[in-house]
């Protein structure tokens, strides 16, 4: 996932959006051209594997459609990867338009900037991550929902000669005292030809029947579990081709050679071509691609490839966290003075590895040129403005003439928002390298995608705190160690005074009244690709710092909930989730023999998220996690049960990592290949989780991510208490195996 652009603590909603768009026009000013490419971008909507519109479908506006009979399709700025993004955008449409919402269904839309542009990221490009998606919708669609509910019943208005005020609509009918009635398809026609208006007055929360309806069921549910459901992966086109690639086995390796002769040969092989980012085999079918790709040689120029293991680099990371930071993200008060007068000092080093995201659809694209000369590309677009532009300049055409149909997509986390286009990009070199003479699906296997870069980076954290004879934390550092993921992309520019604020989020932040404290920063120049990945930087920086919060608070003899509430406001969000989980967990009440409790809170994307896990140990020096309990703020929950799900599936996301996922490498090449070494949570590990949401009439904020960087943290403070052992390296196999 993306980044959380800005510090968002103690900002108000108009500052952090004006911070937030700032940010994002500075960084697309200062990075590869990419702005002006956007302001190209004018071709008309775009819909999965469809035209925008059918004869008997109506435009309300870039957001709705209506058709004759009925059906509502809703236009999403915004990519559906499930996390639901495109309920959460159904329901504010449904609920302005009062439509009957088992007539509703969204489709991907892209192309027009000024549309779909993220209001979130200032409306510079379109794009879905930062947990961002409500946050940009939530004006927007209600408002495309009640301007279209107004344009039907002015035309329901007309056709009857009544006044408009005397209709009614509800779940999909428009009424009249009189008696006359009729679906939304019979003035969907009429409507869609009426003004639209420019100032709509929304619902009052009193009368919402949709927005905050904990038992309303997803529009998607039935399709997703009957299989029906379509993503790229399932892509059928006419003639259609598929390709494999053969990626480089060092990161920064390029081809200095190769012989696909023998590819071609095998059945099904229709070719063996060069791209710039590899070798692709194209066959008739995936697995004539896939036994094509075991017969190609290839010889590799790796002069300026990365060679060193992670055994090396975190060697190296260890060091730098020694020396003095290369730059400061805060410095607050004097923490050298503080540390000199403290009564106790402690200091502890974590270190996390590379992650990969894992989705379950690994990365695919298809793309073929039309007779009249344009081109589509069908994919998980999370970042659609990019790969216009980088579609269009390898096929040697327009932006404008690159149609893009917005798959769904089995996960990303972040790995399909890329600045190069990546497997888009891919798509559009075979085909092209073809002649465009059929269309071409570019499909990564589990390897393919577990190798071919693009990684969490991986960091070393060196923590000191002071503590006085009171027991009051009046000293904190942190230094910071790892790669940046903005340096050297469009948000390069963000970069300020060699601070990447992708690397210190969730550290620099702190809520903690602490007043003395520096935030310091090393970046690492390393050859492995980098990326934003399910809650960025509070993956590492929450862990670092909730832990080592635990720590001083036992070294100051005081409960880990009452040492954190006594450095924050009473009334903050914070406490307020503190005192929630704390409530529902029973903090206080004995635990049964056996298990053991652990604590943490963090902020991430607006929200924030207390968790209290609860384990327990097989007496080996292994543990279990059996339960977790959750307080959530993320503003209003305009789908409760979405944002219980995605709190419950952070959880299991954030489980998988600290317990068992790393990349590792061994000179320079990646060990990991599937799931059998690289092992996200079995399911046999999940615990029961509950979660409970903080009443909320500020608008929504984030939810995607925020319930991943909590539980590290809580898991290691309840497995501190279980076995007597800190846990400071990743993953916990690591620590709990030495």
């Amino acid at each position: 996932m993306l980044p959380k652009f800005m510090q968002l603590v103690s900002l108000p909603a108009a500052k952090v959006q004006a911070s937030r768009r700032q940010f994002l026009i500075g960084a697309l000013a200062a990075g590869t051209g990419i702005a002006v490419g956007f302001r190209l971008l004018s071709a008309s909507p775009a819909v999965a594997g469809e035209t925008a519109t059918t004869s008997a479908s109506h435009a309300f506006s870039p957001y709705v459609t209506i058709d004759g009979d009925g059906k509502v399709t809703v236009l999403s700025s915004q990519f559906e990867m499930g996390q639901g993004s495109y309920n959460g955008i159904a329901t504010l449409v449904a609920e302005e338009l009062d439509a009957d919402w088992s007539t509703i269904d969204v489709k991907g839309a892209a192309g027009d900037v000024k549309a779909y542009g993220n209001i979130a990221f200032g409306g510079a490009f379109q794009g879905t991550g930062g947990s961002t998606s409500m946050v940009s919708s939530w004006e927007r669609y209600r408002k495309a929902g009640a301007a279209a509910r107004s344009m039907l019943v002015a035309a329901a208005a007309s056709e009857w000669g009544v006044a408009a005020a005397e209709i009614t609509v509800d779940k999909g009918i428009i009424a009249h005292s009189s008696g006359k009635s009729g679906g939304f398809g019979v003035f969907a026609a009429k409507a869609a030809t009426m003004p639209v208006p420019t100032d709509v007055a929304l619902k009052q929360p009193s009368d919402w029947k949709l927005i905050g309806n904990a038992g309303l069921k997803r529009f998607d549910s039935a399709r997703k579990t009957n299989g029906t459901e379509q993503y790229t992966i399932d892509i059928k086109l006419p003639g259609m081709l598929t390709a494999v690639m053969i990626h480089p086995p060092l990161f920064g390796a390029k081809v200095k050679s190769f012989d696909g002769s023998s590819a071609r040969t095998v059945k099904g092989v229709v070719d063996v071509v060069e791209t710039p980012r590899g070798i692709a085999v194209v066959g008739e079918n995936m697995w004539a691609a896939i036994k094509g790709r075991e017969a190609v040689t290839v010889s590799w120029d790796d002069m300026a490839a990365e060679k060193r293991s992670t055994a090396q680099l975190m060697s190296a990371y260890r060091e730098l966290a020694k020396k003095t930071p290369a730059a400061l993200a805060r410095n607050d008060g004097d923490a050298e003075t503080a540390f000199a007068g403290a009564t106790k000092v402690i200091e502890a080093n974590f270190e996390f590895p590379y992650l990969a995201h894992a989705a379950m659809e690994p990365l695919n694209a298809v793309a073929r040129m039309n007779e009249d000369g344009t081109l589509e590309v069908w994919g998980g677009h999370q970042f659609p403005d990019v790969y216009q532009m980088l579609a269009g300049q390898v096929a040697g055409i327009a932006p404008e003439k690159v149609r893009l149909n917005v798959m769904k997509t089995g996960g990303s986390f972040g790995r399909r928002a890329v600045f190069d286009g990546d497997v888009v990009v891919e798509a559009v070199h075979v085909a092209k390298a073809l002649g465009f003479r059929a269309p071409v699906k570019v499909q990564w296997t589990r390897e393919d995608d577990m190798r071919a870069g693009r990684y969490r980076p991986a960091y070393v954290h060196s923590l000191k705190a002071g503590i006085d004879a009171n027991g009051k934390l009046v000293a904190w550092s942190n230094h910071i160690v790892g790669q940046s993921i903005m340096a050297k992309t469009a948000f390069d520019g963000m970069v300020k005074n060699g601070v990447d604020p992708t690397s210190v989020e969730g550290a620099n932040n702190l809520p903690y009244a602490i007043p003395n404290q520096t935030v310091g920063l090393t970046t690492t120049e390393v050859g492995v690709p980098v990326l934003w990945w399910r809650s960025v930087g509070s993956t590492h920086t929450a862990f670092a710092a909730e832990t080592f919060v635990d720590e001083v608070a036992e070294a100051a003899g005081r409960d880990p909930i009452e040492f954190r509430l006594s450095m924050l406001e009473p009334q903050s969000r914070h406490a307020t989730v503190l005192k929630l989980a704390a409530e529902k967990a029973e903090w206080h009440k004995p635990l049964p023999e056996g298990r053991f409790r652990g604590v943490a809170v963090a902020e991430s994307f607006g929200s924030v998220v207390a968790e209290i896990a609860e384990v327990s140990t097989d007496g080996n020096g292994q543990i279990q996690v059996e339960r977790v309990v959750a307080a959530v703020d993320c503003g209003l929950a305009i789908n409760p049960d979405q944002v219980r799900a995605q709190v419950e599936g952070g959880i299991g996301f954030g489980l998988g990592a600290i317990l068992g996922e790393e990349i590792t490498l061994t000179d320079g090449k990646v060990d990991q290949s599937n799931f059998d070494l690289y092992t996200p949570l079995r399911i046999d590990a999940m615990p029961k989780v509950e979660v409970h949401i903080v009443a909320s009439a500020n608008p929504p904020s984030g939810i995607g991510e925020p319930g991943v960087p909590p539980i590290g943290p809580a898991v290691a403070n309840a497995a501190y208490r279980a076995l007597g052992k800190r846990i400071r390296v990743m993953p916990f196999v690591r620590s709990l195996n030495t």
